[in-house]
């Protein structure tokens, strides 16, 4: 089984390099870190699926994407829940950037199977 996780970053924004990179780190991990809290609140041990324990136990494949605008960010974020995949919205607080004003830099799909995130992000250029 081929699979990966595929990191959208908003091109629009003009994030500083750095500011880009903690944005997609934190959209990397958000899987992981929401079966955590699930796990705590539940008192369950965490429970990946096939895919996410192969990705866990492979290469972390990841692939990064651009959009233009949040638009087309939410517009990804709702295909990828439609398909039944994992995804998870980075919203930053605004502290460093964007004046104060809590905005959504990025998102991450998967880990999951390459042809189901293809079907959602296929279309979207490299990053």
């Amino acid at each position: 089984m081929l699979v990966k996780q595929v990191i959208v970053v908003r091109k629009d924004l003009k994030m500083r390099r750095g500011k880009e990179i903690a944005q997609g780190s934190h959209a990397s991990i958000a899987f992981l870190s929401f079966l955590a809290r699930k796990s705590l609140l539940s008192a369950k041990p965490i429970e990946l699926t096939l895919a996410q324990t192969e990705w866990i136990n492979g290469i972390f494949k990841k692939v990064c994407l651009q959009v233009n605008s949040e638009q087309e960010l939410l517009d990804i974020h709702e295909k990828a829940l439609s398909k039944g995949l994992d995804v998870h919205l980075i919203k930053d607080s605004g502290l460093t950037e964007f004046n104060g004003i809590a905005t959504i830099t990025c998102l991450a799909i998967g880990p999951d199977e390459d042809s189901k995130i293809d079907e959602v992000t296929g279309t979207l250029s490299l990053y």
